[in-house]
């Protein structure tokens, strides 16, 4: 069944903290395109798969405990099909608009805000282990009086998670994306303008050869801080 779509603008009883996954239509050749080699574009889009439906299940047990929504913000428009039957019952699809990267996620967080959310997390698609703890963290952070950011790092430089109350456009201006800068300047936009900064635990992405390898060794030892990440474990014990 397909999944209702977003209308920016349109409040459509959406309340509470928007938990927004930034997540391109799998198609392959077109998804983790830095992980072939060593894996096969198909092998690469069936992985990106995996990594969606792993990081949506994790979100969709954060919205059973404590008061948010699921939402995947995708691209491109016109693409809603690729995500039939990959998510939890419940989630919800918006299209992204915008051309580089951080316009995107400026739109995502202003078109989510103008549909009703209290409060607006967007989360990589990348990250399939990402800890559980770290999004009721978020969600309970932005749930709190005042005004304030939620930053949670990767180890690239980057980050896995923003969460805002408010839309501050600042914080996605005069910042090098794709670069080992984009955390160090977010802050730096932030400090800026005076804004409260709550900081996650530091995770990882995976986004070519050697932190597919991590990954890999995360999901085959005992159970750690990670999220169970079953659908990309059962791939790649298939696979690699």
């Amino acid at each position: 069944m397909p999944y209702p779509v977003l209308q920016p603008g349109k409040v459509a009883g959406a309340n509470g903290c928007a938990l927004a996954v930034m997540a391109k239509a799998p198609r392959p050749g077109k998804v983790k395109t830095r992980l072939s080699p060593p894996l096969t574009p198909q092998q690469s889009s069936a992985l990106n798969i995996c990594f969606i439906q792993d990081t949506t299940e994790n979100i969709c047990q954060v919205t059973q405990a404590i008061k948010s929504a699921g939402v995947v913000a995708y691209t491109p428009v016109g693409d809603e099909a690729a995500f039939d039957g990959l998510l939890p019952s419940g989630f919800l699809l918006l299209g992204q608009r915008g051309e580089g990267f951080g316009e995107r996620l400026l739109y995502a967080c202003e078109d989510l805000f103008s549909c009703g959310f209290s409060a607006v997390c967007l989360i990589d698609s990348d990250s399939p282990t990402m800890p559980q703890q770290a999004l009721l963290q978020a969600v309970e952070s932005l749930s709190r009086e005042g005004d304030r950011m939620v930053l949670g790092g990767s180890d690239d430089g980057g980050y896995y998670l923003i969460g805002l109350k408010r839309l501050h456009r600042r914080l996605f201006e005069q910042i090098d994306w794709s670069t080992d800068r984009v955390f160090s300047q977010t802050l730096d936009r932030a400090r800026e303008i005076t804004l409260e900064i709550e900081l996650l635990p530091t995770w990882y992405v995976v986004d070519d050869a050697a932190t597919l390898e991590r990954l890999q060794q995360e999901l085959s030892a005992p159970p750690g801080a990670g999220y169970d990440a079953r659908h990309t474990r059962a791939y790649l014990e298939r696979t690699c």
